[in-house]
């Protein structure tokens, strides 16, 4: 049986509050500090001190998670969010202006866009060094065409509508049709590739780290914890484990939201 479309938003709308909340108040929720070691409880199991345990240099794993989530929501947020801004003003415009920066803007975007995504993250971060900035910058730019051939294409039907030949008719200046009219029709499809974007950069957010290329020792990181747990998989796995299963909570969330929205501001799947 199919949850109605309010349901599932809901419930996602909680669990991404409920991630986002834990990750701005992680200094206060955290048991401990996230840096601090203990040689005589490395590699202990979860147990009524540390909670999911230790890692092994004794740092508690609850603690580091929490803090890795702060940081991956932190760095993905604002990769995304320059993305949309560059990324979508340059679609929109292309679709607006038409004509030579139409051609030109769209063409730089499908040289970006041609790069396989890890590929292109790791060149960009081999240029800049490994560091949780140079991943941020690298998402960034790797979801910037994307933002843009998304936008594009709506925008391009959105200033072929006879309400903006209208307004152009009487008179209504560019920048007026654009705040007026292009872009309150575009927020749906915003709303919704942002979300569905930030639970994929989530993912490569956390590869990059993995691969030792995002945040450097000690700064907890769900990639990197990952990472450094895989050598302890059979003589303490839950390091591993549950910041695997972080990482699959937090883009499952935000993914959640991409589909409810989807499937509550699309006329056509409404009527389905």
């Amino acid at each position: 049986m199919k949850l109605p479309h309010d349901r599932v938003l809901t419930f996602a709308t909680v669990l991404v509050a409920a991630e986002v909340a834990l990750a701005l108040f992680a200094p206060w929720v955290a048991p401990y500090d996230p840096l601090s070691q203990s040689i005589v409880a490395r590699l202990k199991g979860p147990n009524a001190m540390h909670l999911l345990g230790t890692d092994q240099l004794g740092r508690d794993v609850l603690a580091r998670i929490l803090f890795g989530m702060r940081s991956t929501l932190l760095d993905c947020v604002l990769a995304v969010g320059f993305a949309l801004s560059i990324g979508g003003a340059i679609g929109v415009a292309a679709a607006f202006l038409r004509g030579w920066f139409e051609r030109l803007a769209m063409r730089v975007m499908d040289v970006i866009f041609a790069f396989p995504v890890m590929l292109l993250a790791i060149g960009i971060i081999a240029v800049l060094g490994p560091r949780a900035t140079s991943s941020t910058i690298a998402i960034a730019i790797i979801y910037t065409p994307i933002f843009a051939r998304l936008l594009r294409g709506p925008a391009l039907v959105i200033c072929e509508a006879e309400y903006v030949a209208a307004a152009r008719a009487i008179g209504a200046s560019p920048w007026a049709i654009l705040i007026r009219h292009v872009l309150p029709n575009l927020a749906s499809v915003i709303l919704v590739q942002t979300s569905l974007a930030l639970s994929s950069a989530i993912l490569v957010e956390a590869s990059l780290s993995f691969l030792g290329l995002g945040a450097q020792p000690p700064m907890p990181s769900l990639g990197l914890m990952l990472a450094e747990g895989r050598n302890f998989l059979a003589l303490a796995p839950w390091s591993a484990v549950f910041a695997g299963f972080a990482i699959l909570l937090i883009a499952f969330g935000f993914n959640l939201v991409g589909d409810a929205l989807r499937d509550r501001l699309d006329p056509r799947l409404a009527k389905a």
